[in-house]
């Protein structure tokens, strides 16, 4: 059995549609599967689960903050169909366009051409993201490229920063937990916080019901799993693991390439050996 329990497509930010991301799991040994898009469990209405060739796990990423730092969980097996999830995403939809027309409104009064609707093109009809203002500004002739837009626009304190109004921890882990799935700490290595700040944020994250973390995420070195998977058992979560796929040729985050993770009880890739 081999699990990647944290990947993307086109439905969020990754580069392959549904179908083509199952069938490189599947070319990649991957035999079980959750596509965790963010905010939006679209792609799995793109997908035959009866003629799929690998067990799909239902999934989702929903995004969030603590101490105004951004968040993300995962959310395994869940009920796609459950009202939770519902809620959650249109929650969450709302709040990124409320975002996307403000940035818009910003780079416009900058004397940006700056139109929503051809950055929404841009998106395939799909959550609008900075790197979709990005590349609208690189095909106006704003910028050369992509970096040089984050640069000059879209990073922290320019003038495209926008801070999202995501909800709050406690309610995205109660849409998880209301659609009957597992609360999963996304990457925690990703927020580069000291050990202390870290601690706080797992154990905020247990006492609103958080169910998991990811040791793994992606490739990482040996130290750095066995500090998560210590952490886990630590605050009694599930071990969770995935490779965070969302392009091709990414060789630290392709599927089902992520780095071992130790043997333990608490791996919660136990619940689908079968």
């Amino acid at each position: 059995m081999k699990v990647d329990l944290h990947c993307h497509t086109t439905c969020s930010d990754g580069s392959l549609t549904p179908q083509q991301l199952v069938q490189r799991a599947s070319d990649n040994g991957v035999t079980h599967l959750s596509i965790t898009d963010h905010d939006t469990v679209a792609a799995y209405a793109q997908i035959s689960i009866e003629d799929c060739p690998v067990k799909l796990i239902p999934g989702i990423e929903f995004s969030t903050t603590w101490r105004k730092q951004g968040v993300h969980i995962v959310g395994l097996e869940i009920d796609l169909n459950s009202d939770a999830i519902a809620e959650g995403v249109q929650f969450q939809t709302e709040a990124r366009l409320a975002r996307a027309e403000q940035i818009a409104a910003k780079l416009t009064a900058k004397g940006l051409d700056c139109n929503l609707e051809d950055v929404q093109k841009l998106a395939g009809g799909d959550h609008v993201g900075r790197p979709h203002f990005a590349q609208h500004l690189v095909n106006v002739g704003a910028v050369k490229n992509q970096q040089q837009a984050f640069k000059k626009y879209l990073g922290a304190g320019k003038p495209g920063d926008v801070k999202q109004h995501w909800a709050s921890m406690q309610q995205v882990i109660d849409w998880i937990r209301g659609a009957g799935g597992t609360a999963v700490l996304a990457h925690p290595l990703k927020y580069k916080m000291t050990r202390t700040k870290l601690l706080a944020l797992v154990e905020d994250f247990k006492s609103c019901g958080g169910q998991a973390m990811e040791v793994v995420s992606g490739k990482q070195i040996p130290s750095d799993t066995r500090n998560m998977l210590n952490i886990c058992e630590q605050f009694e979560l599930l071990a969770s693991c995935g490779s965070d796929f969302h392009h091709p040729g990414l060789q630290w985050s392709e599927l089902g390439h992520y780095s071992v993770m130790p043997e333990s009880k608490c791996d919660i890739s136990n619940y689908w050996n079968s």
